[in-house]
């Protein structure tokens, strides 16, 4: 005669304290809300900076050499490019962390905001940040007659190429892990 043994019965007050915590787990995303609302406070702060950099740039355009124009150009695109970077982390992070959004059928909502998967939000991310390095080194080789320093120019361009091989190593990474859609939750 073989025993069987009874069926497991988990104890009606540990389930309901396991319940009780993973509900309190479950709550505490929304501690990262205003995390995304300060972003949004520095979004406006940056549009002050954003706005002051291009009356400055607007006063000293006639009087301007070409390269000085450029320069100017480049650093309203970094500051712009920042902008993007604050949107991105802010819209997919609310969405992958805190909770859905719903457009409620805006014509303008652009679709990618809510179909940024994490690994999708990592790439953008990288993505930005190579953007703005190259800014960075660029703004430095136009103005390399004017301020030449060798050892910031090559921390700048060795620092660059470090975000570009990070990002590129992140992809593959990606890649091979099956993560084919980068992330994106519709395969984008």
């Amino acid at each position: 005669m073989t025993e069987q043994s009874a069926p497991y019965r988990p104890n009606p007050k540990l389930k309901r304290v396991e319940t009780g915590f993973e509900g309190i787990l479950f709550s505490s995303r929304w501690l990262m809300a205003p995390f995304y609302l300060g972003l949004v406070i520095s979004l406006a702060v940056l549009l002050y900076k954003f706005i002051l950099e291009l009356w400055e740039f607007i006063l000293h355009v006639p009087h301007a050499k070409e390269a000085d124009v450029i320069l100017g150009v480049l650093s309203l695109i970094d500051i712009s490019l920042t902008g993007n970077l604050i949107l991105i982390v802010v819209f997919s992070g609310y969405e992958n962390f805190v909770s859905k959004i719903d457009p409620g059928g805006h014509p303008d909502w652009p679709e990618w905001i809510t179909k940024v998967g994490f690994g999708g939000l990592k790439q953008k991310l990288l993505a930005s940040i190579v953007a703005i390095s190259a800014i960075q080194v660029l703004k430095a080789f136009m103005n390399i007659d004017a301020a030449f320093d060798a050892r910031k120019m090559g921390w700048l361009a060795g620092v660059h190429l470090l975000f570009v091989i990070s990002t590129l190593l992140l992809a593959l990474s990606d890649r091979w892990g099956g993560d084919h859609g980068a992330g994106d939750k519709a395969g984008h």
